[in-house]
């Protein structure tokens, strides 16, 4: 990629875990960019204003899409292989106390063109027994769970808190969940960029410039689920949400920015490439997702802002991503940086959805209704925008409450069956 750009060398990200380090990440506010210029999402390439929805989305909408497509995220091939759903297992089982259906899904990819590459996406479906009708579904992009298990045994911090688990607090809103596993799609590395849905789309041949990343290749494995709920008469596909956290919040916010039918997002310590501004120094920076070990979850015209170019030539940031989730409602979270969840800038976050507000509003919706960074724990979800800082580390669990709270004003299950 970078002998395709003419680039020499890329500056080198932040480094989190030496604060002697002389790249070491930033966590002092004097020096994060307070007053940063943004480019304004309603404004259009011409320079005029964008003062109704039909110039939104007519005009504008289009043209933050293309700058995604072209110098972040990477263009989707126009044909990819159709993608074939099976149910390997349907289990009647119990959930705590709420009897559930799950249905263990697999989802192939033809690949006649290129039998060396197989792609089956991996799903999990899971609705109340007694429902009455078609069930919301939220779905989380997170890991499979035979390797959450081994987690848990070998690393008892994996284990989920004290409490009902986010799928049971789901379950009492008379909802499903599924668990989809972003990874079955695209491997989280460079070296599987010629493998995965990336490689079968490119017959194995290296990315082009403008090629897709991981990141987008994930949001695109979350389409195929939505395609599969469409079919399932146990979900109510026009109510799905879509969760994700850390490097899988990314995925979830793209998923949601591109895909109008997801009906809400969960988004939880996405950082930089996610909802964090890219030009607030603050944690992660853009060296780092340029870097060796995350470049390819972008595209390669990516890397030259690492390069002779900055971030300030970027021409979108991260509250131009949340704007095309407009006008569906999005719920940012994070943790607190004493807890050790500073590297994703919860501020940056927070700033990101204040600048996408004007977006919510000229569609007729509410912004977060304030422009001052909140006290950890304040929960702000009267709007559309929503987001909350919660006191623990890098994990999504203390915040589950928070979204299903606010959810539950746009998804309505159906009225359960007499037991």
């Amino acid at each position: 990629m970078m002998d395709l750009l003419g680039i020499k060398e890329l500056r080198e990200g932040a480094d989190g875990n030496n604060p002697n380090a002389p790249n070491a990440a930033n966590y002092d506010e004097a020096k994060a960019d307070m007053h940063l210029a943004l480019p304004d999402p309603l404004r259009l390439a011409d320079g005029n204003p964008v003062t109704t929805a039909k110039i939104w989305w007519t005009e504008r909408r289009p043209q933050i899409v293309e700058l995604f497509d072209r110098e972040i995220l990477g263009r989707v091939p126009a044909h990819l292989p159709a993608v074939t759903w099976k149910v390997v297992s349907t289990t009647q089982e119990k959930n705590g106390d709420v009897p559930v259906i799950t249905k263990k899904l697999v989802g192939h990819v033809d690949n006649a063109s290129d039998p060396t590459i197989s792609v089956d996406i991996d799903l999990t479906l899971t609705t109340p027994a007694n429902a009455k009708g078609p069930a919301p579904v939220i779905m989380e992009l997170g890991l499979s769970r035979e390797f959450m298990e081994m987690l848990m045994k070998r690393f008892p911090e994996f284990k989920p808190p004290p409490g009902p688990t986010w799928q049971q607090q789901v379950l009492a809103r008379g909802w499903g969940y599924a668990e989809y596993v972003p990874t079955s799609v695209q491997p989280d590395n460079g070296a599987g960029l010629t493998q995965g849905i990336i490689g079968l789309g490119n017959r194995g041949e290296p990315r082009k410039l403008d090629d897709w990343g991981a990141l987008r290749a994930w949001a695109w494995g979350a389409s195929r689920a939505l395609d599969y709920f469409e079919t399932d008469p146990a979900v109510d596909a026009h109510q799905v949400g879509i969760e994700g956290h850390s490097r899988y919040g990314k995925a979830a916010l793209i998923a949601m920015a591109y895909d109008p039918r997801f009906a809400v997002g969960y988004i939880s310590s996405s950082g930089e490439a996610g909802a964090k501004l890219y030009r607030r120094n603050w944690g992660e920076q853009i060296g780092n997702i340029a870097g060796t070990g995350e470049y390819h979850w972008v595209d390669g015209n990516f890397l030259k802002y690492d390069g002779p170019l900055s971030v300030a030539d970027l021409p979108v940031d991260a509250h131009d991503l949340i704007a095309l989730c407009a006008p569906r409602p999005v719920f940012v979270s994070a943790g607190a940086a004493a807890a050790g969840d500073g590297w994703v800038d919860a501020k940056g976050m927070f700033m990101a959805e204040v600048a996408a507000g004007p977006v919510y509003k000229l569609l007729g919706k509410k912004d977060l209704g304030t422009t001052e960074f909140p006290p950890i724990e304040t929960t702000l979800i009267s709007g559309d925008l929503a987001f909350r800082q919660h006191t623990g580390g890098h994990t999504p669990a203390p915040n589950w409450p928070t979204f299903i709270e606010f959810a539950s004003r746009y998804l309505h299950a159906p009225a359960a069956k007499a037991q």
